[in-house]
């Protein structure tokens, strides 16, 4: 694809890409750390040293600090990496895809399952 051509785009959903991919690489490395289990306990310990030390940007902080999920995409965070994070803060997969659709879980749930009903 050409350089000058425009962004894809998809409304409400923020487009993992090279650029964000860039952005969100400390976000992203931090959270790859999390394969070890001293690292998960040295995050519980005191998030934002560990966050410091992986030289997060503010809006990724502040994400972290607030259990933004979405803000932690909009940050540049790749969802892969996320549900590592995600783990350490008691979340499972169906919390995420509830943030990620503005809805509840329970609502998330039940349109999980009304899907599965259809097929």
């Amino acid at each position: 694809m050409a350089a000058t051509a425009a962004k894809r785009q998809i409304p409400g959903t923020t487009l993992f890409d090279g650029d964000m991919a860039q952005k969100g690489y400390a976000l992203n490395k931090m959270c790859f750390s999390f394969n070890h289990a001293d690292n998960r306990a040295e995050f519980v310990r005191d998030e934002a040293a560990y966050c410091a030390r992986y030289g997060l940007n503010a809006e990724q902080a502040e994400a972290i600090r607030s259990r933004d999920v979405l803000g932690l995409l909009a940050a540049g965070g790749n969802v892969y990496y996320l549900a590592k994070l995600a783990g350490i803060l008691g979340l499972d997969v169906q919390d995420l895809g509830a943030a990620q659709t503005g809805m509840s879980k329970d609502a998330f749930k039940a349109m999980l399952l009304a899907h599965a009903k259809e097929n």
